[in-house]
C-alpha cells in the first residue's frame, strides 16, 4: 500500500509541473493593506500561523482538518497555491517532507519556516523496529512546550516576510503564548490527579510521545509514528497480551484513524474504549477540537475521564 502512494504522488507531482509552467516566477507581495498570502502543511500549523497573524494573513492549510498528512497526496491546485504563497509553514522532522518536491514543481519563491525548528525532539519509530525517516518523533506540537517554540518561528517568519508588521506579530504572539502557559497549567493539574497506575493511553499510531513525556503518562500504539506503517498481527496480540497483564483501563481512536484496529484491541483485550483523541489533525470548524487550544482541552477531557481512578 505504501509503495502505491509513493508511486502515485510521483504521478501527481509530474502533473503538477506542467500546470504551473505558465504560472508567475514568483509570489508577489501586494502593497498597502494585503494580507499576507501564508500555506500551511496542516491544519494545526495553520491555526498557529492564524492566532500570531491574526488580520494580517490569510492562511491556506493543504491538509485539511479530519484529514491524515502522514498519507496525503498533492491535488492540482496545491502547487500554485505555493506558486502564490508570501511565505510556507511546514513541521519539519519528517512529517511533510512530500513539500520539499511539491515546492520544487511549483517553482515557489517564497521562504520555508520550519516550526519545529528548535524543539528538543524524542525517538521515533516506523512501527517495524526501524526509524528510516522517522527516527525523530515528528509530532512536537503534542507538547504544549514545544508550541512555544513553534510560535515564535512563525512569528520571526512572519516578521521577516512582512517587516512593517514585525510588532504586531510579536504582540500576537506574546499573547498567544500566554493562553499556552494557561494550557500548560491546567494539563499538568489534571493528569497529576490521575492514579500513577492508570496514567497509560492506547492508541492507534505513536503520535502522543510527546505528551506522555511532558505529564507523565506511558503511551502504547498499535502502529509506529507514521499511519503508513500497517499495525502487524504479531504486533497487535502482544499489545492485546500487554493491555491484559498491565489492567490497562481504556484504548482511545484517534480523529483520523479508522476506528476497526482499536474496536478489535478493546474488544480482545478486556478494556473500553475511552473515546476519540485528536493526533494530527483539527476538526472541522465548530467540531471540538478545531483549534490547536481546544484540540488540546479536547485530548485533556477525554484522557481524564477514561483514566480516573
Amino acid at each position: 500500500m505504501i509503495s502505491t502512494r509513493r508511486a502515485g504522488l510521483t504521478t501527481i507531482l509530474a502533473g503538477l509541473a506542467l500546470m504551473v509552467a505558465t504560472a508567475s516566477a514568483g509570489p508577489v507581495r501586494a502593497e498597502g493593506a494585503e494580507p499576507l498570502k501564508v500555506v500551511a502543511t496542516f491544519s494545526i500549523l495553520a491555526d498557529l500561523a492564524r492566532q500570531v497573524g491574526g488580520a494580517h494573513v490569510a492562511v491556506t492549510s493543504l491538509v485539511g482538518p479530519d484529514s491524515d498528512a502522514h498519507s496525503y497526496a498533492p491535488a492540482p491546485a496545491d502547487a500554485r497555491r505555493i506558486a502564490e504563497a508570501d511565505i510556507v509553514i511546514v513541521n519539519g522532522l519528517g512529517f511533510d517532507g512530500w513539500l520539499d518536491r511539491l515546492v520544487k514543481v511549483s517553482a515557489a519563491k517564497a521562504p520555508v519556516v520550519v516550526a519545529a525548528r528548535g524543539v528538543r525532539t524524542i525517538a521515533g519509530d516506523d512501527g517495524h523496529g526501524h526509524g528510516h525517516a522517522h527516527d525523530v518523533d515528528p509530532h512536537a506540537w503534542q507538547s504544549v512546550a514545544n508550541v512555544r517554540v513553534y510560535v515564535a518561528n512563525i512569528r520571526d517568519g512572519l516578521a521577516k516576510a512582512d517587516p512593517a508588521r514585525a510588532k504586531v506579530y510579536a504582540g500576537n504572539a506574546e499573547a498567544y503564548i500566554r493562553q499556552l502557559d494557561a494550557l500548560d497549567g491546567e494539563m499538568r493539574a489534571t493528569l497529576a490527579a490521575l492514579p500513577p497506575e492508570r496514567r497509560r493511553i492506547i492508541t492507534s499510531h505513536d503520535a502522543f510521545g510527546y505528551l506522555a513525556e511532558a505529564y507523565g503518562l506511558v503511551v502504547l500504539a498499535a502502529q509506529g509514528v507514521s499511519t503508513e506503517s500497517e499495525a502487524s498481527p504479531k504486533g497487535i496480540a502482544s499489545l492485546i497480551r500487554q493491555i491484559r497483564r498491565e489492567r490497562v483501563p481504556a484504548v482511545f481512536v484517534e480523529s483520523i484513524a479508522d476506528p476497526r484496529l482499536m474496536e478489535q484491541v478493546a474488544r480482545e483485550s478486556g478494556a473500553r474504549l475511552g473515546g476519540r483523541l485528536y493526533s494530527d489533525a483539527l476538526s472541522a470548524p465548530g467540531g471540538p477540537a478545531s483549534t490547536y487550544l481546544d484540540l488540546m482541552r479536547a485530548n485533556l477531557r477525554t484522557i481524564a475521564e477514561a483514566l480516573k481512578g
